[in-house]
């Protein structure tokens, strides 16, 4: 190894992005969501990932993160050169969070992207998936992700929504498109489905075969508190009715106007559609039953389904019970044929290696529906957990159901 290379090597080993080359030398590679010239985290060929950091003066460090990664925190441990390492064993394929803790203080780790979860920016780490091209950038014409920044009456500030417009969008002025409003998770926001979701590439891909019809794809912040007063930290769990009906507030009289007036939207229920993964998709639920006159379309991607007459704890409340279809969401689907009517589909989907509460929920509330005589379409996505991967695998069945 020539001098100018060493010295290379141990510039990026003090910023923490690299550990020395030869321990490169395997038949490991970088992970995908690496910051450019970033050699760790690598991920193997069984999918185990071996993480590094450059820390002379810590005293013990982890990592930490979601359950995709495994039974974690994995204890890193210091070699001579002051690097701490730690490989995992194999974890599931797709997106994970992840952080370290150093001496019991989580820090990102500077050689990794970073992206919205747990309520702030937190690392992540793309797993590839054997054979999964369905969110990957293909050579097909290519839509693009916009800006959009509102005025909300309901909440007397500002909001930004990201708006994916598919591929031709700018040279078909006289074209209008159906709408689908994408809704994030707990701790996330509107850049989730982009950032951590791949939704564009995964648009891109089916509307390129043929698969999807083009549409405009509007992604919000999903928190939101009437004026003048300001979101709590536990709002979510101890006043949902609030919280969600603010949100509602926000999609159903300032949002969707905004949406229509600035882009060429078809403003009618037929061609509008709004899905959301956990949270998110209990979101969905809240708004669309209540607001079947804007719209034909409804999904939920691993949206604990909420019995009535019970708003203070979602969790508690989606475990408890069963799941009457006569009284559930004020009654919405107590004549199922006028439902079927109405709704053109009605989508519901979970993890098989979801926690139980997710299976109880979703899975019960799917049988009594059906039992009912209320038309649905049910998804499971096989061996994937409460996490990305399950979601994109559900946004990539439930668009080309859109607008048929």
């Amino acid at each position: 190894m020539n001098r100018l290379v060493m010295n290379v090597a141990a510039t990026l080993l003090a910023l923490g992005q690299v550990v020395p080359l030869a321990r490169a030398a395997d038949e490991s590679s970088p992970a995908g969501s690496n910051v450019p010239g970033a050699q760790f985290p690598r991920i193997h060929p069984d999918l185990s990932i071996t993480f590094t950091l450059h820390a002379a003066n810590a005293s013990s460090i982890q990592v930490a993160g979601g359950d995709g990664l495994g039974n974690g925190p994995f204890v890193m441990k210091k070699d001579a050169n002051d690097v701490w390492t730690v490989t995992t064993a194999p974890a599931v394929p797709g997106f994970h969070y992840y952080w370290f803790v150093l001496d019991g203080v989580p820090v990102n780790d500077p050689a990794s992207e970073t992206y919205f979860g747990y309520g702030k920016e937190t690392s992540g780490i793309e797993v590839p998936e054997a054979g999964a091209d369905f969110y990957a950038i293909r050579n097909v014409p290519h839509g693009e992700v916009r800006e959009k920044t509102y005025s909300s009456k309901t909440t007397g500030a500002w909001r930004r929504a990201l708006v994916y417009t598919p591929a031709g969008y700018d040279q078909h002025p006289n074209r209008r498109y159906p709408v689908l409003i994408l809704q994030h998770g707990s701790g996330e926001n509107e850049t989730g489905w982009t950032r951590q979701g791949k939704a564009q590439f995964i648009l891109d891909n089916l509307i390129a075969a043929g698969k999807a019809r083009p549409m405009i794809v509007v992604m919000e912040r999903g928190y939101a508190v009437r004026a003048p007063g300001q979101l709590k930290p536990d709002t979510l769990v101890r006043d949902l009715e609030e919280t969600y009906g603010a949100f509602e507030d926000v999609v159903i009289h300032d949002l969707i106007p905004a949406i229509d007036e600035s882009y060429r939207t078809i403003p009618d229920r037929e061609h509008r559609a709004m899905a959301g993964l956990s949270m998110g998709g209990m979101q969905t639920l809240f708004v669309t039953l209540r607001h079947l006159d804007m719209f034909a379309y409804i999904g939920s991607f691993s949206g604990p389904i909420l019995r009535p007459g019970n708003s203070d704890s979602p969790v508690a409340t989606a475990m408890q019970g069963s799941f009457d279809t006569r009284t559930a969401f004020a009654g919405v689907f107590a004549d199922p044929a006028a439902f079927n009517n109405r709704v053109k589909l009605l989508w519901l989907g979970v993890g098989s290696a979801e926690p139980e509460q997710f299976h109880t929920s979703i899975r019960g509330a799917v049988a009594a529906l059906q039992t009912a005589g209320v038309r649905l379409t049910y998804f499971e996505s096989s061996g994937t957990a409460h996490e990305w991967q399950t979601w994109r695998r559900d946004l990539n069945d439930f668009a080309p159901r859109l607008f048929r």
